[in-house]
């Protein structure tokens, strides 16, 4: 208690609090500056910032053996968007969340009211199916450390088919 109050007022009467503050240095609250200009797009979303490209990595094996989603095999090395790992040794794994689902088409049930009230062999019609497959293939590898996976989407019934011989084929690579 015996040190003197370093808040008090000056001979002006302003009390000032906290500890002072050096010229030039910019205080709290808003800024001193008006920001620079920010671009919007509609909607008055900002921008994102605009980076500058990054350069591709070097292909020190040449040409890439095999491509599956965003993961490449070139030489001896597995390059993904999370950076490159050794292909000796991965490990890959592949699991079909896709399927496949059979219909009848909204036309063959039209045309087989139409027919049977016309003639009896409407309902051949209703022997009319539609195959449709939706979902995706996960293909990941594990190498050196590090985890990678990625999504394929299912376009037929013989997409993991496809998907299957690709991973057999990097498999035999990875030995």
């Amino acid at each position: 208690m015996s040190e003197p109050n370093p808040y008090k007022s000056d001979d002006s009467g302003n009390y000032e609090w906290g500890p002072g503050q050096q010229a030039g240095t910019p205080g709290y609250g808003y800024p001193q500056t008006p920001p620079a200009y920010q671009p919007t797009l509609p909607g008055g979303v900002p921008v994102p910032p605009q980076h500058a490209p990054v350069p591709a990595m070097p292909m020190a094996g040449g040409a890439p053996l095999l491509s599956l989603g965003d993961i490449t095999v070139v030489g001896d090395q597995i390059i993904t968007p999370a950076g490159s790992m050794p292909l000796k040794g991965a490990v890959w794994n592949a699991m079909d969340m896709s399927r496949t689902e059979e219909k009848i088409p909204t036309v063959a049930i039209v045309l087989a009211i139409i027919f049977f009230v016309l003639c009896l062999l409407g309902l051949l019609f209703l022997l009319m199916k539609e195959k449709q497959t939706t979902g995706f293939i996960q293909v990941t590898v594990t190498s050196g450390g590090k985890h990678h996976s990625t999504m394929i989407p299912a376009t037929g019934p013989d997409t993991i088919h496809w998907v299957m011989g690709q991973l057999n084929y990097a498999r035999s690579l990875s030995v």
